[in-house]
């Protein structure tokens, strides 16, 4: 499929799971092997543009009507592993949150309540013959949830500036494994260290997601466009996840004063994208 536009979208990030070709059934397993041999691989600025692209109909599209036959592909230890776009099924899983990110008045306009309807419907239908379905593909805007960090960690960073046409890049690579095992000693940690709250609830569900993939998959967190909107200074400074894991740590060994320090640090790096997230 054609690019549908060049500009930059600059505010999602993503949690991606690449399985490895093995986990795939046929006759999906030979169409991922063919497709990772085109020389033309789509970005995931191209997958974002194609799905603000429905939006402009009307009425606009609130979730593509066939899935996505694309993915992210990339070899770990010689071993081709695939991340499935799907779309269409994100689109309808978004859909459902935007009752709670969204104002009524901005929502309506655009997305009215009979498009959001028809595609809820739609959803449940499909559900009746996908009930196991799950993305491989978590999106997030305008920030990275700070229980995303806890499954990488700063050695596994990696930070590319931008030249020319190439677009700096921020992101993380860790074994499904590590991945697994980091989210269950941060659990047991912080459960003993604090009440119930939103780090413990969004680890507990990304730990559940994790345990979907095959053991041997690739977990990457990607800054995605967030990128442009960080200075360069700023995105080369960024270590949330060694922040993240120096928190945790400190409330392990009982360290209160540490936590509340490597707390602090987190707020202030994410305070200006979280101010330009209100001005939009």
């Amino acid at each position: 499929m054609p690019k549908v536009s060049s500009v930059i979208v600059p505010y999602a990030v993503y949690l991606r799971v690449y399985e490895p070709l093995a986990a795939f059934p046929e006759p999906e397993r030979t169409h991922w092997a063919r497709y990772a041999r085109r020389p033309d691989l789509p970005s995931y600025q191209d997958e974002l543009r194609r799905s603000l692209a429905g939006l402009l109909p009307t009425p606009p599209v609130a979730a593509p009507v066939q899935e996505s036959d694309d993915a992210f592909v990339t070899e770990v230890d010689g071993v081709l592993c695939v991340c499935p776009w799907r779309t269409r099924l994100r689109g309808w899983l978004a859909l459902a949150e935007l009752d709670e990110e969204l104002p009524r008045p901005v929502l309506e306009a655009a997305l009215p309540e009979v498009v959001r309807r028809q595609a809820a419907q739609d959803h449940e239908r499909w559900l009746e013959s996908n009930p196991d379905a799950r993305p491989w593909i978590r999106t997030a805007v305008w920030q990275v949830p700070l229980h995303w960090f806890v499954l990488v960690s700063d050695e596994e960073r990696a930070c590319e500036k931008g030249t020319g046409e190439v677009a700096p890049v921020l992101r993380y690579r860790t074994p499904m494994v590590q991945a697994r095992r980091r989210v269950a000693r941060s659990l047991r940690t912080l459960k003993d260290s604090m009440d119930e709250g939103p780090l413990i609830e969004g680890l507990l569900d990304v730990g559940r997601w994790l345990e979907e993939f095959h053991p041997r998959s690739l977990v990457e967190l990607d800054y995605g466009g967030l990128v442009h909107v960080l200075p360069a200074g700023d995105l080369e400074d960024d270590h949330s996840a060694r922040d993240v894991a120096e928190g945790i740590e400190a409330l392990r060994t009982g360290d209160g004063a540490a936590a509340g320090e490597a707390y602090a640090r987190l707020v202030e790096r994410w305070r200006s994208v979280r101010d330009r997230r209100s001005a939009n």
